[in-house]
């Protein structure tokens, strides 16, 4: 359970990039508050998998486009937003980094995130044993978040050799491509 959580949590992916970036631009811990809202909405995303909530997608099988073209949308949004961006750091301005709200919100549109609690509930609680769901839950809380915070480390330790606008600003033009590029990865899948 743990070796598939570290897998599917620290691989790179549109939360992870995002997550890069706000350490990049305000460091390390204003960022853990996108890790927590991550960390959350994807728990709570795989909590519900676990008891029931992928029956939805086989009754409604046309929610699974939904989701993908939200997560497309969002992930292009997210992405004009980096490129767009005026390349200032915003680490005197914590209370204006990513919310917790952004990245628990960001998971329910992320496909990636869909898989990885289907693919996860389905191979170690297929029973829906409620607790062996719930235990499955804790855990992933406890990888993910610890993983995904690896990368709010790296943004704010790369944010220390980013230290001009043009530096900044071609970083973000570099998260926007890869965000773009899951977004086109979204849509020919």
């Amino acid at each position: 359970m743990a070796a598939f959580a570290l897998a599917a949590s620290i691989t790179p992916g549109p939360v992870n990039i995002l997550i890069l970036s706000s350490g990049v631009h305000y460091g390390f811990r204003p960022s853990l508050r996108l890790v927590f809202g991550a960390t959350s909405g994807f728990c709570l995303l795989l909590l519900l998998i676990g008891l029931g909530l992928h029956e939805l997608l086989v009754i409604f099988p046309n929610l699974t486009t939904v989701i993908q073209w939200a997560g497309v949308a969002f992930l292009l949004f997210m992405a004009f937003k980096l490129a767009t961006a005026s390349g200032e750091l915003g680490k005197t301005r914590a209370d204006k980094g990513p919310s917790m709200i952004t990245g628990a919100l960001l998971q329910w549109v992320n496909p990636k995130a869909w898989l990885a609690a289907v693919a996860g509930m389905g191979a170690y609680a297929a029973n829906g044993a409620p607790a062996l769901v719930w235990e499955f839950t804790v855990l992933y809380f406890a990888v993910c978040f610890a993983s995904v915070a690896c990368w709010a480390y790296a943004g704010a330790f790369l944010g220390r050799f980013l230290n001009d606008a043009a530096h900044i600003r071609l970083f973000n033009r570099i998260m926007a491509l890869l965000l773009m590029a899951s977004a086109a990865y979204l849509i020919v899948t």
